[in-house]
């Protein structure tokens, strides 16, 4: 009996698309699925050190679910790097104004921290509405 693990080689793999709606469901739990899709966790040939993962479309990011009082308690925080350069953006203001790009950095959040996430991330497209430039690649529909 062999005991080696298998791990897939560079040219063996296969990346499908998948659409993910995400109206009427909580950020994290769509940001969570599409971590686990953008990682390939989903697939046998996981392979924890290589870019197994799909490319991910999500739709309807502006009817996204916030939990408890997160639309006013939470805040996005960013930083120019200049002395008094600290901007914070609460969550409400971030979902009226760009709700494609609190579930960017939901997911972003969710991803390895190193080159191979930002490659992964790299995957991931993310709507407002429900129309989308993708169409020739033929997404199927994940359902979780």
């Amino acid at each position: 009996m062999n005991n080696t693990t298998y791990s897939v080689k560079k040219n063996e793999i296969e990346s499908k698309w998948y659409i993910i709606d995400a109206a009427g469901k909580p950020l994290g739990r769509v940001a969570t699925e599409a971590a686990r899709l953008l990682r390939g966790k989903h697939k046998p040939t996981y392979t924890p050190n290589l870019d197994v993962g799909d490319h991910v479309i999500i739709l309807n990011c502006k009817d996204v679910v916030l939990t408890g009082k997160k639309l006013d308690q939470k805040v996005y925080r960013h930083h120019s790097g200049y002395i008094g350069g600290m901007k914070e953006t609460v969550a409400r203001e971030m979902m009226d104004k760009k709700p494609q790009e609190a579930m960017m950095l939901a997911v972003k959040g969710m991803l390895p921290h190193n080159s191979l996430g930002r490659a992964q991330l790299k995957k991931l497209r993310v709507y407002a509405g429900s129309e989308h430039e993708n169409i020739a690649q033929k997404p199927e529909v994940w359902e979780f």
